[in-house]
């Protein structure tokens, strides 16, 4: 099966903080026949993302498809408070790029996003 990486399909990409003890992830689509098509091809789920950042589920506090902004969301515990000592990314803005590599199986219309 053929795939696409996810930043060739998404708008935008993005982590930042949501409060000093949680991060929040944004993978937003211009187009909503590709959203639908991500969302329904279950690579973007709270398992495979619990996976793909080496945490269990139960760290993960929101995930949410919101169809109204072609958005998938989604909302982590930090393991320490932003800007504790040992924090390497205070604002929450780095830990989106594991993200930009998930393979999405391409479908026809995955090529016009």
């Amino acid at each position: 099966m053929k795939t696409i990486s996810l930043q060739e399909l998404a708008k935008t990409i993005r982590s930042k903080n949501a409060g000093t003890d949680r991060i929040t992830f944004d993978i937003i689509f211009e187009n909503p026949d590709v959203y639908r098509h991500v969302c329904d091809s279950k690579v973007i789920t709270k398992e495979s993302m619990a996976k793909l950042y080496g945490i269990s589920e139960d760290i993960i506090t929101d995930f949410v498809q919101y169809d109204p902004a072609n958005a998938i969301k989604f909302t982590i515990k930090r393991s320490t408070p932003s800007g504790s000592p040992g924090d390497g990314d205070i604002f929450g803005s780095q830990q989106y790029p594991p993200l930009l590599d998930i393979q999405v199986p391409i479908y026809k219309a995955a090529s016009t996003a």
